[in-house]
């Protein structure tokens, strides 16, 4: 396998992200709309899409939201999503550089701890972060739609 490279997303890339998004969750977001919220939040210095490329082509991805708060036991902390691998390009241990290179990006932006929430159904996915080292907290993730 190729050595992958990381950059930090730009808004030439959203249709590219989204087409691998897509593909990975099998979501159906527009092009259009993720150029819209990208138009809307690209000053963020907080909102923070990783990209990661073998011979040009975009096959890791993973968006970083940065949360600075006022207690001190929460710091910053990031919340990761939309952590993935093109299936074409899995068990090249990618999953694993692109966490490396997401944590590197944290650590230089004095984030305390990552958290991230994947689907039920990615049970590989599971198995990868748990190996990395992250731990599955007792806790549960509620969702609620606000009405628009």
């Amino acid at each position: 396998m190729e050595v992958i490279t990381f950059k930090e997303a730009t808004k030439d890339d959203v249709a590219d992200v989204i087409a691998l998004t897509n593909e990975c969750f099998d979501e159906q977001t527009p092009v259009e709309y993720a150029e819209r919220v990208w138009a809307e939040t690209e000053n963020d210095q907080n909102q923070i899409y990783v990209n990661g490329y073998l011979d040009g082509e975009l096959v890791a991805h993973a968006k970083i939201t940065i949360i600075p708060t006022i207690y001190e036991d929460m710091n910053t902390f990031a919340i990761l999503n939309h952590v993935c691998v093109k299936p074409s390009a899995r068990r090249h241990h990618l999953g694993t550089k692109l966490l490396d290179e997401v944590f590197r990006i944290c650590k230089e932006r004095n984030v305390k701890v990552i958290e991230l929430w994947s689907k039920n159904f990615r049970e590989a996915a599971h198995a990868m972060y748990k190996k990395y080292g992250f731990e599955v907290v007792d806790a549960k993730f509620f969702s609620r739609p606000v009405d628009l």
